[in-house]
């Protein structure tokens, strides 16, 4: 099993020497959350909140994802760094080839590309890009990121975009995994016939059965890489057993974190609790599965 230290929304003086203390203590990455703009007005509501509100994200601070992950992998040598999740179609896709390739050639391939589809129209709206159809610009946007991510000409001929023949320079040397997020019914499918893993967002641990029997079925049909990556976030990470549950159950990332941040509160907690929180962890659980 791999564990992955999620860490939001807090002081951004805070990550690189969290991602410092995430290497040390012998977790595999680090989740990077994405945000790109905070809406006065909407009446959007957010899947993975009891009531659906999203009011807990306003006036907390998020440092670009790309920008955030260059920064920690620069200051380690082993984490690896997982946006959780880019919201991948509100962007031009070429460019989030270029960053995501210019990221993981820089860190030596430590670099993992969470992506999915945002829930709200807000974020299309406010980068001109329309709400309908997404998924299948979602499905676009998934092809020309791994195409030119994978070096030599690339061209595509979609419904949403067309590219003449392009390459980028330079890429890393070996493929980015990309990792789909999303709970839905075509997010499951897309992650089995285009992603080279799975990100759960959390929830009801009955769900994550479900959603987990519903992957495995999925995978079968398309013929699914055998190194596909399940990530999960789960109360079972957090014990020895229930670490070894969740690999009977063919997860093999527990996304872990130390507190809540579905809060309107600002994030209080000293640098020196939360490693402490980490390292905590990493002796309890990390090191004795590890054995």
């Amino acid at each position: 099993m791999r564990f992955t230290y999620a860490e939001t929304m807090t002081d951004p003086s805070y990550y690189v020497p969290l991602a410092q203390a995430a290497e040390a203590a012998g977790y595999t990455s680090m989740a990077v959350a994405d945000s790109v703009a905070y809406p006065r007005d909407s009446d959007a509501t957010y899947p993975y909140t009891p009531d659906g509100s999203r009011e807990f994200l306003e006036d907390k601070p998020f440092i670009e994802a790309f920008v955030l992950s260059a920064a920690m992998a620069a200051a380690t040598t082993k984490l690896r760094f997982t946006p959780f999740v880019l919201k991948l179609p509100i962007r031009p896709p070429v460019l989030v080839a270029k960053q995501a390739a210019s990221v993981a050639a820089l860190s030596g391939n430590r670099f993992g590309l969470g992506v999915g589809i945002s829930p709200w129209p807000d974020d299309f709206e406010i980068m001109d890009v329309p709400f309908e159809k997404r998924g299948a610009r979602m499905d676009e946007c998934v092809d020309i990121v791994r195409g030119l991510t994978a070096g030599g000409y690339f061209e595509y001929h979609g419904e949403f975009y067309d590219l003449p023949p392009i390459k980028i320079n330079p890429v890393p040397t070996e493929p980015i995994p990309i990792l789909i997020g999303g709970h839905s019914g075509p997010a499951l499918r897309r992650a089995a016939q285009r992603g080279d893993g799975w990100m759960h967002a959390g929830g009801d641990p009955a769900e994550l059965d479900r959603l987990l029997a519903k992957l495995d079925k999925l995978r079968a049909e398309y013929g699914t890489r055998k190194d596909f990556e399940v990530h999960v976030i789960s109360l079972d990470g957090f014990t020895v057993d229930g670490v070894k549950r969740l690999e009977d159950k063919g997860v093999t990332d527990v996304i872990v974190g130390f507190r809540n941040p579905y809060t309107r509160d600002q994030d209080t907690e000293s640098l020196e609790t939360k490693i402490a929180n980490l390292s905590r962890f990493a002796e309890h659980v990390i090191a004795r599965t590890a054995s």
